[in-house]
């Protein structure tokens, strides 16, 4: 018997949840802040608007982080068990190798700052994703609507929002990390444990929940295939033209404009940021757009790219 309650969003029993308490849907969607870490970080970001390395010191500092938090702003860890809520929600093998893995290691504080202003706050989400050509799995700085539960889960704490077709969405919220809610699980899993030493070996709740002959063969989807809304941030010349040429590159690529938000330059400075909100398009639709807004003359370096998801 196999069981790691613990592995997962620490004290929040959302394997149990997913496995046993869901049985009855078809789970749509997941996405979920999994790093406290992380989450910490990004927190103390916005709210003091302080620069990435600042806060992670400050974050070893008080034990939040490791002494190497690679694992942890790489995004590694989140994608860890975003893999495992792939598979026992989508009853898919353990992929961890197919999924997308981005950190916060680029994020900087007037990304936080703009996302603000334009009603979004920015989270380290891991997403699984039911498509009908196959699963969504990534890991990567998302901004969502600052009204959603979601987006309001501070410091280092945990949360995980699942939607199934006939409960509509829920939301699991609570200690991700830490000794006792860390405890809370592995004891909870020994209670199990200990249960189905005494249980029909054939009626046993699988350990991905899925029986091994109900598998699904659904392939995990190439980043260039995903389906998102998208944050975009140039630093362009301010002269005329720049913006038409913008939207025109835009809509070449299908890509309609949710919103968009233009910093006047200060003075004497020659260089401004336009931010861009996108609806909803294909990865590879985007990826086609920021390369050729990157040959323009007016646009400076590189556009920077987050990724939305509203989480309706």
């Amino acid at each position: 018997m196999v069981a790691f309650e613990a592995a997962v969003a620490g004290g929040i029993p959302i394997i149990k949840a997913l496995r046993e308490g869901l049985s009855a849907n078809r789970i749509e969607w997941a996405a979920g802040i999994i790093n406290g870490t992380t989450n910490f970080i990004l927190s103390e970001m916005r709210d003091k608007g302080l620069s990435f390395d600042t806060v992670l010191a400050e974050a070893q500092r008080l034990g939040y982080a490791e002494a190497d938090p690679t694992f942890d702003i790489e995004g590694v860890d989140a994608a860890h068990k975003a893999t495992l809520i792939a598979a026992i929600a989508f009853g898919i093998p353990v992929q961890f190798d197919k999924a997308y893995v981005e950190g916060i290691t680029k994020l900087e504080a007037s990304d936080i700052k703009y996302a603000e202003q334009l009603g979004y706050r920015i989270k380290l989400l891991g997403i699984a994703k039911r498509r009908s050509a196959g699963i969504e799995l990534r890991v990567h700085p998302t901004l969502i609507p600052a009204k959603r539960l979601l987006a309001n889960v501070e410091g280092a704490m945990n949360a995980v929002l699942v939607k199934g077709d006939a409960v509509g969405a829920t939301l699991y919220y609570g200690k991700g990390a830490g000794a006792e809610p860390t405890a809370s699980s592995v004891i909870a899993d020994l209670v199990d444990v200990t249960r189905l030493a005494t249980a029909d070996p054939e009626h046993r709740v699988p350990h991905l929940a899925f029986q091994p002959d109900a598998m699904s063969n659904l392939p995990i989807l190439p980043m260039s295939e995903i389906e998102t809304g998208y944050y975009l941030r140039l630093r362009v010349e301010d002269k005329p033209g720049v913006l038409a040429d913008v939207t025109r590159i835009l809509a070449d690529q299908q890509i309609s404009i949710d919103a968009m938000l233009q910093r006047e330059p200060e003075e004497g400075e020659g260089e401004t940021d336009i931010i861009i909100l996108t609806h909803v398009c294909k990865e590879s639709c985007a990826d086609a757009a920021i390369a050729k807004i990157e040959g323009l003359s007016a646009q400076k370096g590189k556009v920077k790219r987050i990724r939305l998801e509203e989480l309706q």
